[in-house]
């Protein structure tokens, strides 16, 4: 069964912390090195993409994202550690919940209509 098939979202204080689509957007930064980079990829304003980061920086104790201003000498951001064991914990905590839940997954994706 596939992990893939539940959407996990860790909340905070009434907003959501960590999510599919936040992990997807830091799994960018970290292959390109730039939010607008990643922001382009996941076809998102720089803008969205820097509240969503700026909103993980403000969950958490520890900073996910670092970041450079642009300007003559360019910008960019990188993945802190923090923010790659962030990644991590959110991808076991994934295969955990597809294993506990396999026989109940299995159930309702055998009832799910076929298209």
């Amino acid at each position: 069964m596939s992990a893939s098939l539940l959407k996990i979202r860790i909340s905070h204080q009434g907003h959501i912390a960590l999510g599919p689509g936040k992990i997807e957007l830091l799994r960018h930064i970290v292959q390109y090195g730039s939010i607008s980079a990643a922001a382009k990829q996941m076809r998102m304003s720089y803008r969205r993409a820097w509240e969503l980061v700026d909103l993980m920086n403000h969950c958490f104790d520890e900073a996910v994202v670092i970041s450079a201003a642009g300007g003559a000498h360019g910008g960019g951001a990188q993945v802190t550690a923090f923010g790659l064991a962030l990644i991590q914990a959110y991808e076991h905590i994934l295969q955990k919940s597809a294993q506990a839940a396999a026989d109940e997954l299995g159930f309702i994706t055998q009832h799910l209509q076929k298209n």
